[in-house]
């Protein structure tokens, strides 16, 4: 491949060959049983043939294509065995590598974006890629102070490639239904569209980044690259070492997955809560676990004396980012409180509150909280094993049509300023279920989620008293309009698009 493919024409024919080609396997498949081949092998054969396609058709386009090719791949923990077993490695494939630009181009940007003597800001540079990603690749480089950084260049042609996967890709999303089945792809496409222009704009990137460095520095348990320089489709950072979590979710020890597992679920609710800002990008290639820095200076392994206790969680890829100035939103810590309370009217109320429950629709309140029970059941307990197996479980009883818990799915609403929260959450839990690390969830809500501990909600009804009914009120309009602001541009954009506001809970 000499560079991007770039043109409409050539990138729809590409994308349309996916469901083609299933469906021309499909057949091959029944020729094959006719001949003799058992069923179950050659549906094997089948499944591998379309997971090498699906590989080398997002991986080569990168783009909006590679793009969903990544999202999807921390869903395939709740599909069926026997659906996601031939796809999980070659989906894994796009979260660390994908077929690379030539250096050529990579060196051609660099002089048009750092200047003709960009070589002067490095002592080395490696024209091979340490990573290629969906809409960059990233090379490794020594800065000119000797710092060992990450040089991020976005492809040519990058947005146009992005908008036009999306656009393609949105309009025959059905017929992509059998190369993940049971997922409901089309959503999936509309958030990813929805973050376009942040995703190309490194320097809001570099600004996202920055405010995280700043916070977790020193931090025990997170580290977060330095931004060295930006410009635009060039970004400079820190280098990081470290196992990348693909490969502790295939090879790590029990240890170390439990480890990376809490690391996670602490970045997932304390960045919000720290830095107001949620990285809204989880999946496994933006994730490094990384040994105690006395230990790695010393060249030890963990056997010579780096517990994995101390271990750390390496953060990359600001690239999509959830502005959350208040943290999380309290009402998802005091719904999960109520819920675990059993106060089925309470969490109904809030539900029905925050829009989740439209005015126009009455339910149950009890089969509303049966049906948020067994997918909340990890914070029931001091410590959860979260596996392939809970997830599956989770995903089919929504799934099935026939199911109490689908019908009234269906009736329940995302509203739109919790649509990343949501996508987020359920990407950070489909980590978790591949690295089936054992985690202590609770510790971290009580720490970091507003609302979940009732002392929280004491304390701060307790301060309102102290300050006086209007300074209270004024905090509470602040709220108010916030999320106002964040709903209105989201019917906005709904509206603009044609679409209604909200989206199905299931989705």
């Amino acid at each position: 491949m000499s560079d991007l493919p770039r043109k409409a024409v050539t990138r729809t024919a590409k994308l349309a060959a996916l469901p083609l080609g299933f469906a021309g396997r499909a057949t091959w498949g029944l020729g094959k049983r006719i001949g003799g081949k058992s069923a179950e092998l050659v549906a094997r054969e089948v499944q591998q043939r379309t997971a090498d396609q699906l590989f080398k058709t997002l991986g080569e386009l990168k783009g909006g294509a590679m793009k969903l090719g990544q999202a999807l791949s921390v869903f395939e923990s709740a599909l069926p065995e026997e659906v996601a077993g031939p796809y999980r490695a070659a989906l894994t494939k796009l979260q660390e590598a994908a077929p690379p630009l030539p250096a050529r181009t990579v060196h051609g940007v660099l002089a048009e974006r750092i200047g003709e003597d960009w070589r002067e800001y490095f002592l080395e540079f490696e024209d091979t890629p340490a990573a290629a990603a969906s809409i960059g690749q990233v090379h490794r480089a020594v800065w000119h102070d000797g710092r060992e950084v990450a040089v991020k260049v976005q492809y040519p042609g990058a947005g146009e490639a992005l908008l036009s996967d999306l656009a393609q890709l949105s309009r025959f999303a059905r017929l992509l239904g059998p190369l993940v089945p049971g997922m409901d792809i089309k959503p999936v496409i509309k958030e990813l569209r929805d973050r376009v222009s942040e995703e190309l704009d490194y320097e809001l990137e570099a600004r996202a980044q920055q405010e995280h460095a700043a916070e977790f520095e020193d931090d025990p348990d997170v580290v977060i690259p330095q931004v060295v320089h930006q410009s635009d489709q060039v970004l400079v950072t820190e280098w990081i070492d470290g196992i990348p979590l693909s490969e502790v979710i295939t090879e790590g020890t029990a240890e170390q997955r439990d480890r990376a597992g809490q690391l996670l679920a602490r970045f997932l609710f304390s960045g919000p809560a720290r830095t107001g800002l949620l990285h809204a990008d989880p999946h496994p290639g933006n994730f490094r676990l990384l040994p105690p820095a006395a230990v790695e200076e010393a060249g030890q392994t963990e056997e010579d004396g780096g517990p994995v206790g101390s271990w750390r969680l390496g953060v990359l890829d600001f690239g999509t980012v959830d502005r959350l100035p208040g943290g999380l939103p309290r009402n998802i810590g005091d719904s999960l409180r109520l819920a675990l309370e059993g106060d089925a009217a309470g969490v109904y109320g809030l539900l029905r509150e925050e829009g989740f429950v439209k005015e126009s629709i009455d339910l149950d309140p009890d089969a509303v909280l049966d049906y948020l029970l067994p997918i909340i059941e990890p914070t029931q307990v001091e410590e959860f094993t979260f596996s392939r197996g809970w997830i599956r479980e989770q995903a089919a009883r929504i799934a099935d049509p026939r199911s109490p818990a689908h019908q009234l799915g269906r009736q329940l609403n995302l509203p739109p300023s919790y649509v990343l929260i949501h996508r987020v959450t359920l990407s950070t839990i489909g980590v978790l279920c591949q690295l089936g690390a054992t985690v202590r969830l609770r510790d971290e809500l009580e720490a970091w989620l507003p609302g979940f501990l009732a002392e929280d909600t004491e304390t701060e009804e307790a301060e309102k008293e102290d300050t006086g009914t209007e300074d209270a009120g004024a905090v509470d309009a602040g709220a108010v309009d916030a999320k106002a602001e964040a709903e209105a541009e989201g019917a906005a954009h709904a509206e603009e698009e044609g679409e209604p506001e909200g989206e199905p809970v299931q989705a």
